[in-house]
């Protein structure tokens, strides 16, 4: 077998693994199983990735990559919040969402999974509070690139972003119709535009001593 260096070969992995929950789900998702997929012996995933914990969390942190990834292909910060936004959120969900509902799933059953075997603190809690910090992190940079502040606070900003997009992809996860969720997705984005209300910050006149 040809030599891979360690970060190739992790990377052949996650994406074997991802394949398997996506098709197959957690339950499915042995080590055997993600080793066959990766074309690789079993003991050589072992020596990457010894437990299935471990490997859940390489790919929930390719996940989060890829949608950080997805948020700001088309964004322009200088162009403030609005603009990020929708361009942010727009674009996510062409490429992550509309592009194949498995990955969806795989998020949710990785969630499901975590709950049940970690309870409170593990990686559903970590998952969630990077997917919200995703939106929150875009919002902040784009405010401060454009000199424009926000009606509420950046990170209840990325929260109830997360909340209405959650239950849009699980609705789109229920009954795929593109086109209503195209236009709830465009609803909604307007609702946290209106509650965010992104304005100019006032320019502080300064005062000359004499």
């Amino acid at each position: 077998m040809a030599y891979v260096r360690a970060a190739e070969r992790e990377e052949q992995i996650v994406a074997a693994a991802m394949r398997v929950l996506s098709s197959a789900g957690v339950p499915a998702m042995t080590l055997r199983a993600v080793a066959a997929e990766a074309g690789i012996p079993l003991g050589t995933l072992h020596y990457v990735f010894p437990a299935k914990d471990q490997l859940l969390r390489a790919v929930m942190g390719k996940v989060i990559g890829d949608i950080s990834e997805a948020l700001r292909a088309e964004v322009e910060l200088d162009r403030g919040v609005e603009h990020a936004f929708r361009q942010g959120i727009a674009g996510f969900w062409r490429r992550l969402v509309e592009s194949g509902i498995g990955l969806q799933v795989m998020q949710y059953e990785l969630t499901t999974y975590s709950v049940r075997t970690e309870g409170t603190g593990g990686l559903a809690q970590s998952q969630y509070e990077r997917y919200s910090s995703l939106v929150t992190e875009l919002c902040e940079q784009a405010a401060q690139a454009a000199g424009e502040r926000c009606a509420i606070g950046f990170d209840a900003l990325g929260r109830l972003t997360l909340a209405l997009v959650d239950g849009l992809i699980l609705q789109y996860v229920a009954n795929p119709d593109a086109d209503r969720a195209r236009r709830d997705l465009k609803h909604a984005v307007d609702m946290i535009i209106l509650l965010a209300d992104p304005q100019p910050v006032a320019l502080r006149k300064k005062v000359r001593a004499d």
